[in-house]
């Protein structure tokens, strides 16, 4: 025998099937707005990478490094005192292991601001250790090598070697390592008049905690 539903139930479940679209919808639209953000983060860590590797100066580093931290950009800015803070990602052989940031204050002349990408290169796991232990900090003294990258796969060092601190978180001199890393530079936009890394800090924090 057959039977109709009754309106009554019909209305119910339209009702249902209406407050379940209706707090679907805000969850989806989260959802969609993550792998958004998610899919510009990696677009942006990717277009940094790829600076770096078209620069010579800096792409002989990736074959011969355990691992490497990638700042896609660090704004800095200020005259007299001025800071700098950057948020970044860790690689070891290749694989992407965890977050770091950078702070930094600087006291001394600068002009106007400073928008740059910079690469850290870990000569072997002793310095990634090292800079993944926490707390990890430049000396004074230390500067990075500045790249002046084009569309071409050449570069040119505009930027100066280490400080001669003699501390053991000093920058790279060009063309190797000191005291296990190597620490590149490229300006983004503003006026780059230096490229000293002395006194950055660095934070650090595994993938997935």
């Amino acid at each position: 025998m057959h039977t109709r539903t009754k309106p009554a139930a019909q209305f119910v479940f339209w009702l249902c099937g209406a407050i379940l679209t209706a707090f679907s919808l805000p969850v989806l639209a989260e959802q969609a707005d993550k792998a958004d953000k998610a899919e510009k983060e990696a677009a942006k860590y990717s277009e940094a990478l790829e600076t770096f590797k078209r620069a010579e100066t800096s792409n002989a580093f990736f074959s011969k490094s355990y691992g490497y931290a990638l700042f896609p950009t660090i704004g800095k800015g200020g005259i007299g005192l001025g800071g700098a803070h950057g948020s970044g990602r860790v690689y070891a052989n290749g694989q992407y292991v965890g977050d770091t940031k950078m702070t930094q204050v600087t006291i001394g002349f600068q002009l106007g601001g400073q928008a740059f990408s910079q690469i850290i290169f870990f000569e072997d796991k002793r310095a990634f250790d090292e800079f993944t232990g926490g707390n990890f900090e430049f000396g004074a003294q230390a500067t990075a090598v500045a790249i002046t990258a084009g569309a071409s796969a050449s570069a040119s060092t505009t930027g100066n070697t280490a400080g001669a601190s003699g501390g053991k978180n000093d920058a790279a001199v060009a063309g190797g390592y000191q005291k296990g890393y190597a620490i590149f530079t490229i300006a983004k936009g503003g006026l780059m008049y230096e490229a000293s890394i002395g006194g950055q800090k660095f934070s650090y924090k595994p993938k997935g905690d």
